[in-house]
């Protein structure tokens, strides 16, 4: 009975994600009516044909992105906070996000060395996505031997701590040592983007999203029961190292997939618990993680419309938006609300 009064908000979100959606594809450097959203989404007929290209070919994946990192990256946090009862953990705190710029940095900063057709190579994109990706599944090999060894759920994340300052260490020294040209790219990258991938990558991406939420759902009530302390867990015979072997898998799979074909877009992971909380006081996490995907979803969705700038030709960073629109939002609902519900 107690979660049938929380149908009504979850609803209201889904509902919300929705209109966002329609907006994100509707507005930007070119307006395209709502009519005409819904014509070229269902193959039905539009007033321009060019309309239907750009919707489809353009805004309509750049839309799910958006859904796919901003849930994405909202679960995560929910899982770093949950595991280390810590409300400033995030979905990077264990090095993911550095792990990945380490080898995005090595690939673009050092292509010079190579020089020719081969360094073209290096710097295509597939390159940064396989070079992201293997920094952050080296660190995540790194974390799960640790965790398997460290019975303290804390010193995981010290160790997750140092090795982002590790590899930051690394990707600073190889900046300075850049020329300017390959150090603006990687500082691009950085940016984070929405609006690069094909329908193919996106796919991909999305096949990594999957993964990490079943996941995530499926330690829902081993969740519940790590908010009271991980010996009361064990007093209900929850496995402490499995399960948390399978919140580190699932933020791994979502946090390294986003950073890979996303880059490293900040906040979101961080913030949208503490959102969702303030508007939904709720601990349980069947209430919370559908709430957490739709309010990190709704949250980037927002955040890529004020990035494209509605009638602009161009683009601003989605990275400083996320924080330039989501940091004063917290800072008012937490001050509004005195605690944190956790």
């Amino acid at each position: 009975m107690q979660s049938q009064k929380y149908v009504l908000p979850l609803l209201l979100l889904f509902i919300g994600v929705i209109i966002l959606v329609f907006l994100n594809i509707s507005l930007g450097s070119v307006n395209i009516p709502f009519k005409d959203v819904f014509a070229s989404i269902f193959n039905l007929e539009v007033s321009k044909e060019t309309w239907r290209y750009i919707v489809v070919e353009y805004r309509l994946p750049k839309a799910i992105t958006a859904i796919i990192t901003g849930s994405g990256l909202a679960i995560s946090g929910l899982l770093m906070q949950t595991l280390f009862r810590n409300p400033l953990a995030g979905p990077y705190v264990l090095g993911l996000s550095s792990g990945a710029s380490l080898g995005v940095a090595i690939v673009i900063m050092g292509a010079s060395v190579f020089g020719g057709a081969f360094a073209g190579i290096l710097l295509s994109k597939w390159s940064l996505v396989i070079a992201s990706s293997l920094g952050s599944l080296l660190v995540l090999i790194a974390v799960m031997l640790a965790s398997l060894r460290l019975r303290d759920t804390m010193a995981i994340l010290i160790i997750g701590l140092m090795f982002a300052s590790l590899t930051a260490a690394v990707v600073s020294v190889l900046s300075y040592f850049s020329p300017a040209a390959q150090l603006q790219q990687y500082v691009f990258w950085s940016f984070g983007s929405l609006g690069d991938l094909s329908w193919n990558e996106v796919g991909i991406l999305a096949m990594f999203w999957f993964v990490g939420i079943i996941l995530a759902i499926s330690c829902i009530k081993n969740l519940n029961t790590l908010l009271l302390g991980e010996q009361y867990a064990k007093s209900l015979g929850v496995s402490i190292q499995k399960n948390r072997l399978i919140i580190i898998i699932a933020t791994s799979l979502l946090a390294g997939s986003i950073t890979a074909f996303a880059g490293p877009i900040a906040f979101v992971g961080l913030a949208v618990p503490h959102l969702i909380r303030q508007i939904i006081p709720v601990n349980n996490h069947s209430i919370l993680v559908p709430a957490v995907i739709l309010g990190g979803a709704a949250l980037m969705l927002i955040c890529d419309i004020a990035a494209q700038m509605p009638g602009q030709e161009y683009t601003l960073p989605i990275n400083a938006i996320t924080s330039l629109i989501g940091a004063p939002v917290v800072i008012w609902l937490l001050v509004r609300k005195r605690k944190f519900l956790f």
